[in-house]
């Protein structure tokens, strides 16, 4: 049954968050899901899926991973609205035989774009566990956080549990620009292209580097991060890099990397709008069952000041210390 469970259907990261009160449309949807799975109308819910959505799972998939999930737990007998995470609305969902979480994205047709179930557990957002392994930035010169910090005013990404602490950075100018004419290309921006590094010394347990560059503004729903690494730190920390130019990684899974060592290049795969690092911690390898951890880096230069085991916040310009 767990490959039924590990299936994820992933739709847009969006760069808002949503206030944590639920929506009539998408309580709609949830009830028509809730009612045609008890009932094993598994082709109503088939046709309640976008066209995208339909593509990616088709019918005799969906119907066999909902069969297996109705073995396992059975009927649904109650769910609880909990919260957003980006495009999701999440669902503390009482079956029969088993707790999960059933998170469902509704698109603007209210059609279920994103469907994904996990087990169930209580987030505490507020609880935050830090790095504990040494870490330099993960890339040379300075750069700019659009998004970081601990409220949904600094930072989009704290109503997710695996990416509550995390940070998207780019290379801006003068005029807090990050492209240098009109922004219509990939090589117009400065982060484009620029070298990644590690930042500690770790192991490399999963490369992606095959997903296309995104036009800048049109954004892939079908792999959220794009070309990605993980490295496994010493203190079984796990680092996640998202968004790197397509072949451009140059470490391989399994690979023992060293502090400084380059990963690949900054680009603009996945659910990104316009070329970005999007880093963060996690305690576990798989994102959709990992819980944040906050990341503080050890000495570095933040705003022209020198910072000591320091977690940047949006809008600061920041960059390695200089030996």
């Amino acid at each position: 049954m767990k490959k039924y469970l590990a299936i994820v259907l992933l739709t847009t990261f969006m760069n808002f968050a949503f206030g944590q009160t639920e929506k009539i449309a998408t309580k709609s949807v949830a009830d028509s899901f809730e009612m045609n799975y008890n009932a094993d109308n598994f082709d109503a819910i088939f046709s309640s899926f976008s066209t995208e959505m339909q593509n990616t799972l088709p019918l005799d998939k969906l119907k066999e991973f909902l069969t297996g999930l109705k073995t396992q737990a059975g009927k649904i007998t109650k769910r609880q609205f909990v919260k957003y995470e980006q495009t999701y609305t999440s669902y503390k969902t009482n079956f029969e035989r088993a707790l999960f979480a059933v998170n469902i994205s509704v698109d603007n047709n209210s059609k279920i774009n994103g469907l994904f179930v996990k087990p169930f557990k209580e987030s505490n957002l507020s609880k935050l566990v830090r790095n504990t392994t040494k870490l330099i930035l993960p890339f040379k010169d300075k750069w700019t956080v659009i998004w970081g910090g601990d409220t949904k005013e600094l930072n989009y990404h704290v109503e997710s549990e695996a990416q509550k602490n995390a940070f998207d950075i780019v290379i801006s100018n003068e005029k807090g620009n990050s492209y240098k004419s009109d922004g219509k290309t990939n090589e117009d921006y400065y982060a484009f292209g620029k070298d990644l590094v590690a930042p500690c010394d770790g192991e490399i347990i999963l490369v992606v580097d095959g997903v296309k560059d995104n036009v800048p503004g049109i954004l892939n729903p079908i792999y959220v991060p794009g070309n990605t690494v993980i490295i496994k730190t010493q203190n079984n920390e796990y680092l996640f890099f998202a968004h790197f130019k397509q072949h451009s990684i140059s470490v391989k899974q399994g690979q023992k990397i060293k502090q400084g060592q380059l990963l690949g290049l900054c680009g603009n795969s996945g659910n990104s709008s316009e070329p970005h690092l999007h880093f963060h911690i996690q305690n576990v390898e798989d994102m959709n069952s990992a819980t944040g951890v906050k990341c503080y880096f050890d000495k570095i230069q933040v705003n022209g000041q020198t910072k000591t085991d320091y977690s940047p916040i949006k809008k600061e310009k920041i960059g390695n210390e200089k030996k």
